[in-house]
């Protein structure tokens, strides 16, 4: 079975690999739409399988066995096999028979534009036109970005088509792998499409936000999104409901783009939406109002969730010249100004939001507070109650743009007087690269925020209507929600004489309250009310040795060990039955009470920790013992394939085996400790060996040295005489039999020999016994006990957890501490002392200019 993230390094890797110098968003079209074809291919062929009952058939064999069945029987064995699926596809234009053509040599690149132009016409007559019509319209085969000529069209296309071939799309599709896997290429894609991202992907954490504040807020039976992109935002929002609710749901979206259009059909069959529960359209939104309720001919169609991340102050977005005659801004008495189409998007979602439904819309910062239009529609707004919460977000995390966004929450059922929730999340994110990131303790931290309606300092705020209205019902969040104070004042009495001021030890309130005597122990009264830091290192040393942190850590460890062996048996024991969704939110809520007892330590911090757990080890590992039982997969092994050679002679070999659930190097360090110590022995003493070479290469290089006059001839040169930055062995061997004891430089020439012979020999018993140890592990995978695999998977899952919390709790103490020491060396220079050191360097400048002689 391939996991999840096996799948997605594959086809990533072989995306980069394949398309070249080709633009990311034009690739995309190609790679995703040829990965949708396979699934269609698959979908039939396995409608065929069960239509003849032929669970035995290679699929060579059941491709072959469709071509007389449908040579024979052609139009009622059609039937048979479009009704269930809604579509069918002939064998000439299966994706097999695609992958045949490839393998016997006569492929055309013809054939796959006939197959794409011919899918239309299989579609049922019963089914919704716009679930299949024109799928395909983005794939321009003629495209001269995927090659010059035909023949290198031919060549790029041929390579995409094998890189799914072997894929069942079925089998992945049923267990969720299949529609994860397409929603993480999309996500790759965007990030390498920078500014044209925007079009047709949310990022993973903002969707997150927008999909668990609608999921939490009561029950979905139809949810749409007026800008849907990619779908991305529909099928977040999915994951966080029941399993019969899933099954349920009915998917509204609408989409200006085609080729984007065409990609969420395409994303939403594939997580396993099924056509009769999807209604998605081709048009522009803002232009003319949809939908429309099919019972009611006139009336908007209204649902349970409305979720939008719309073109950001979209200019002009008023062609078709609408006025409040459209009963989607009537009802607030104002048009949105042409200029910025954000609350004609916001008033087009509201317009179909059901009475008792939740709307979350991602919008620019700036309709908080514009005015004209947009400050009397707020004005509105909030004076109907719709507006329920307002959370802040970090700038730049978008690739399109680097702006600081909001999430408006919307409802027509909040109660008379009910404030809003004010939420300042910007200040909680993590940099990667050149993007900010929501961490999943940061959207934890706002959802849970909003559902339980609670103020937080400097993080969150209840309005009140009268609130908001002495601010002229101006919504920006800093008028609200003081944002942290992070700089502590400088105190002038302080710099002048010296000394931290006792009002800023208040600051320190971690450390003042489990070490103050100690901290009072290192201070001394430099004057009253000011004190200077005695000994500074030790005192950090006693504060983190204390009683007080030995009992927090003592604390926490318990709380840790207790989680642990709650989860332990419940992560081996997964099935196919289990959901893993399920288990892992109850983990991550269990995380935010490790640290109960400890106030002072941020929850959500152990809550990360357990989520980079599932992401990094438990997702991956989980999917695996699910389909295969714990201790069977724990021995599972795959050949490891390494490249081997050069051009011409280059080639893929085995080169041993990697378990599948137990890391290689975790069965080195618990069963062959001795063997991995020698082979890290050997490294260590060749490291030090190649460290002192190297010093000789330098100096050998350096004119004037002893050791350039010795050596430099025997450096290893290219082609152009240039010296390279290593010896060539058989010229030192050479040169030191040509030499006698007595030459100058015969000791150099003789310790570079040695040092070249013992790394040459350490080098080979590095490869001898990291071979024998090699072999030994590839052995030991079938050994293995069921006691060894506890003990190997516990450390795998387990062994750094209470390390990496306890590491938190130190944090926060360091933290203080380090601020501590800063203050001290903040007022250690004082005007007293500055004045001082003044007045001898100008006595130090006058003895110098005595002594200076005139000529």
């Amino acid at each position: 079975m391939i996991t999840s993230d096996e799948i997605k390094k594959r086809l990533w890797d072989g995306a980069n690999e394949l398309r070249g110098s080709m633009n990311a968003s034009q690739y995309m079209d190609y790679m995703l739409g040829l990965m949708f074809y396979k699934f269609l291919s698959d979908k039939t062929l396995d409608q065929v399988r069960a239509t003849e009952m032929l669970h035995d058939l290679t699929e060579a064999e059941l491709l072959e066995h469709y071509e007389k069945l449908y040579k024979a029987y052609q139009d009622k064995y059609i039937e048979l096999i479009r009704q269930p699926l809604g579509y069918y596809i002939p064998p000439e234009y299966l994706y097999q028979r695609w992958m045949k053509d490839i393998n016997e040599g006569r492929f055309e690149l013809q054939i796959v534009t006939d197959s794409l132009n011919n899918f239309e016409r299989t579609i049922a007559s019963n089914q919704n036109p716009d679930d299949f019509e024109n799928l395909f319209s983005s794939l321009d085969l003629t495209n001269q970005a995927l090659g010059k000529d035909l023949n290198t069209r031919s060549k790029n296309i041929k390579s995409l088509i094998a890189l799914f071939a072997d894929l069942n799309m079925v089998a992945l599709q049923k267990s969720d792998i299949l529609g994860d896997a397409y929603e993480y290429l999309i996500g790759m894609f965007a990030m390498e499409s920078g500014k044209k991202a925007g079009e047709f992907y949310t990022p993973r954490q903002v969707s997150e936000v927008l999909a668990q504040v609608v999921a939490t807020s009561g029950p979905i039976a139809s949810i749409y999104d007026p800008a849907v992109g990619s779908g991305s935002l529909l099928l977040t929002v999915k994951q966080h409901l029941s399993q019969q609710a899933q099954k349920e749901l009915m998917y509204y979206g609408q989409e200006k783009n085609t080729a984007t259009y065409n990609l969420t059909r395409m994303n939403l069959l594939l997580h396993g939406v099924r056509p009769e529960k999807m209604t998605v359209r081709n048009a522009d939104t803002l232009a003319q109002d949809w939908p429309e309720d099919p019972e009611r001919p006139n009336e908007a169609c209204q649902f349970d969730a409305v979720v939008m991340n719309p073109p950001y102050s979209l200019k002009n977005w008023n062609s078709e010249g609408l006025t409040l005659s459209d009963p989607r801004f009537s009802f607030v008495g104002a048009m949105p100004p042409d200029s910025a189409g954000d609350y004609a998007f916001l008033l087009h979602g509201l317009y179909h939001l059901g009475q008792q439904g939740t709307m979350a819309i991602v919008l620019p910062h700036g309709v908080l507070f514009r005015g004209g239009a947009e400050g009397a529609i707020r004005k509105r707004l909030i004076d109907k109650n719709y507006i329920d919460a307002v959370i802040g977000l970090p700038s730049n995390l978008f690739t399109n743009t680097g702006i600081p966004v909001c999430v408006i929450v919307l409802k027509k059922n909040r109660a008379l007087g009910e404030p809003i929730v004010m939420i300042d999340g910007s200040q909680y994110f993590v940099k990667v690269k050149t993007q900010n990131i929501l961490q999943d303790k940061d959207v934890a931290r706002i959802i849970d925020t909003y559902t339980s309606r609670i103020e937080t300092e400097s993080y969150s705020h209840l309005a009140s209507l009268e609130e908001i209205k002495r601010n002229d019902y101006n919504l920006n969040i800093p008028r609200y929600v003081e944002p942290i104070e992070t700089e502590i004042p400088h105190h002038v009495d302080g710099h002048l004489y010296g000394g931290i001021p006792k009002e800023d030890f208040n600051r320190l309130s971690i450390i003042m309250s489990i070490a103050q005597d100690i901290v009072k122990n290192h201070l001394s009264e430099v004057r009253e009310g000011f004190y200077k830091v005695e000994a500074i290192d030790s005192l950090q040393v006693e504060v983190l040795q204390s009683p007080n942190i030995e009992t927090e850590r003592k604390t926490l460890e318990a709380h840790i060990n207790t989680f642990v062996e709650k989860y332990w048996n419940i992560l081996k024991s997964v099935s196919s039955e289990t959901n893993l969704a399920d288990l892992k939110a109850a983990m991550l809520d269990d995380a935010k009470y490790l640290f109960v007892d400890i106030p002072w330590v941020d929850s959500y911090e152990a809550y990360q920790v357990v989520a980079e757990l599932w992401h990094q080890k438990f997702t991956t590992d989980l999917e695996i013992i699910a389909a295969n039982d714990f201790y069977d997969a724990a021995i599972m092994t795959e050949p490891h394939m390494v490249i081997k050679g050069s051009g011409k002679t280059k080639r893929v070999e085995q080169d041993g085996v990697i378990g599948r659930l137990i890391p290689n190097d975790l069965i080195e360090h618990f069963l062959f400790s001795e063997e991995r110590d020698k082979v890290d022995s050997y490294q260590a003493n060749l490291d030090f060996l190649e460290a002192e070479l190297g010093e000789l290469i330098e100096a050998a290089k350096e004119e004037s040295s002893d050791e350039y006059y010795a050596l430099n001839d025997l450096l290893k040169r290219d082609d152009d005489d240039e010296v390279k930055d290593a010896f060539d062995a058989a010229r030192v061997n050479k040169t030191l039999k040509k030499l006698a004891k007595t030459d100058e430089s015969f000791g150099l020439v003789k310790k570079t020999y040695d040092l070249l012979e013992r790394i040459k020999k350490i080098k080979k018993s590095i490869k001898d016994d990291r071979k024998s140890l090699d072999e030994k592990v590839y052995g030991r995978f079938e050994t293995l006990t069921h006691e060894e695999i506890d003990q190997l998977m516990w450390n795998k899952w387990f062994g750094t957890i209470t390390n990496d919390i306890g590491k938190i709790l130190e944090a926060h103490v360091l933290k203080e501490l380090d601020i501590l020491s800063m203050l001290n060396e903040r007022y250690s220079d004082t005007l007293q002392s500055i004045d001082l050191e003044i007045n001898n360097l100008e006595k130090s400048l006058e003895e110098m200019m005595k002594e200076l002689v005139l000529e």
